[in-house]
């Protein structure tokens, strides 16, 4: 039998379901201030969603799954986004580097992340593990 991978299915699908087993493992600890913080300076208001750091968390864990070797300031560039300026042109901003390292924070004591002898975080053996997992459990209704 096949094994799935993380790379195996819808990237938006695994987040949601990756957010949800942090969330419902209880490892993750979300920061007090993190129900009124904004996640960029370019953004205009907080997030809706009350588990947006289960979010963010999942999809940091994803990206670094994919790529690997990323830090702080290769995931500043990639949440960033061009801030409105009224009649001014657009420019790029970058996202909040302490959210982003928090959260890297989170996950490595949760053992999924770990700090990288060149630069950056990696995924470690058991956090390949459980993503694997959940994207299994998420392929799984689909080839039935």
């Amino acid at each position: 039998m096949p094994s799935i991978c993380v790379k195996d299915v819808d990237q938006q699908e695994f987040v949601k379901a990756f957010s949800v087993f942090l969330k419902n493992s209880g490892k993750v600890k979300v920061p007090e201030w993190a129900d009124i913080v904004k996640t960029a300076t370019h953004k205009e208001l907080a997030p809706y969603d009350p588990d947006w750091f289960y979010v963010r968390c999942a999809s940091l864990a994803r990206h670094l799954y994919m790529r690997g070797n990323a830090g702080v300031g290769a995931f500043r560039k990639v949440y960033g986004g061009s801030r409105h300026r009224g009649v001014a042109p657009n420019h790029f901003h970058v996202a909040n580097g302490n959210l982003i390292r928090k959260a890297l924070q989170a996950l490595e004591a949760c053992k999924i992340l770990e700090k990288s002898n060149f630069r950056g975080r990696v995924i470690t053996r058991v956090g390949r593990r459980d993503m694997d997992r959940v994207a299994g459990a998420l392929n799984k209704p689909a080839a039935e």
